[in-house]
C-alpha cells in the first residue's frame, strides 16, 4: 500500500491536546499554543485541551501522562522548553515517556530550519517526536516561527497517518 493510500484511510479528525511550556505565557498571551490550536481546528481536528504548564518536569509529565490516560486524546502537541538552557527540560521528560521515537520528525524540522529559517541555529532546535501507548506526541520549540514550521510541513500533513498507524492494530 502506498503513503497517500494509507493517508487516504486515515481519519480525517484527529482529537489533539495542546501543551505550552512556559514560566511566563497565559492563555491570552499564549501566541504559540493558540496558533497550534489555530491550525489544528482549521484542518477538521479537535482540541480536547489546552494548558500552559510551568517549565517544570513534574508539571510537564503530569500534563502529558494525563494526556496519554485519556481515551479521547489521540495526539499531544506541546511547545516551549526545547532549548538547551538549563531550565529547559520539555525534550528530557517527554521522551522518557515514549515507547517509541519518531526520530526523523526532528531530523526533518531541523532541515527545514536551517534551509527555510534560521540557518545554523538550527542546531539548537531539540523538536522530537513519538508515541506513547496509543497517543502520537510531538514537542516543538515555542516561537511561533517555530510553530508555524512543524505544523505547516510535518504535523498538519502527517498527523492523521501517524494516528492511524498508531491505531491500526487496536
Amino acid at each position: 500500500m502506498s503513503v497517500e493510500q494509507h493517508k487516504d484511510e486515515a481519519k480525517l479528525s484527529i482529537s489533539c491536546m495542546v501543551i505550552t511550556v512556559s514560566d511566563t505565557r497565559t492563555k491570552e498571551t499564549d501566541k504559540s499554543g493558540n496558533l497550534m490550536i489555530d491550525r489544528l481546528t482549521s484542518h477538521g481536528h479537535h482540541i480536547v485541551d489546552h494548558r500552559i504548564v510551568k517549565d517544570e518536569g513534574q508539571a510537564i509529565r503530569e500534563a502529558v501522562s494525563d494526556g496519554c490516560e485519556d481515551p479521547e486524546v489521540e495526539a499531544i502537541l506541546t511547545n516551549g522548553g526545547t532549548g538547551i538552557a538549563k531550565r529547559d527540560v520539555t525534550i528530557e521528560t517527554v521522551a522518557a515517556l515514549f515507547d517509541k521515537e519518531i526520530t526523523g520528525f526532528g531530523e526533518v524540522f531541523r532541515m527545514l530550519s536551517y534551509t527555510e529559517d534560521i540557518g545554523s541555529a538550527a542546531i539548537l532546535s531539540r523538536a522530537i517526536a513519538g508515541v506513547s501507548g496509543d497517543t502520537a506526541i510531538f514537542s516543538t520549540p515555542g516561537s511561533s516561527g517555530a510553530v508555524k514550521l512543524a505544523m505547516d510541513k510535518l504535523i498538519i500533513p502527517e498527523l492523521s497517518h501517524i494516528v492511524r498507524e498508531i491505531q491500526k492494530d487496536i
